[in-house]
């Protein structure tokens, strides 16, 4: 079973490949595979930072109804 990884996990693993690529550090015949992992990378951040600013949201607008109803 694998584990789920974590916005940071996955963001520091996207900025090494991004390196590795600039930095000529691999062969053609991994940057196919590098490329589809940090394809894997950047879905996993944005699906997280969605998730975060959607329950961001909800609880300030938990926070703002609470507000007008001391009003």
């Amino acid at each position: 079973m694998s584990k789920e990884i974590d916005y940071t996990e996955a963001f520091e693993e996207l900025q090494k490949i991004v390196t590795e690529i600039e930095m000529g550090e691999i062969t053609v015949d991994e940057l196919s595979e590098k490329v589809k992992r940090a394809a894997q990378l950047i879905k996993i951040c944005k699906t997280k930072l969605s998730t975060t600013e959607e329950d961001v949201n909800k609880i300030l607008q938990e926070l703002d109804s609470g507000l007008k109803e001391d009003e």
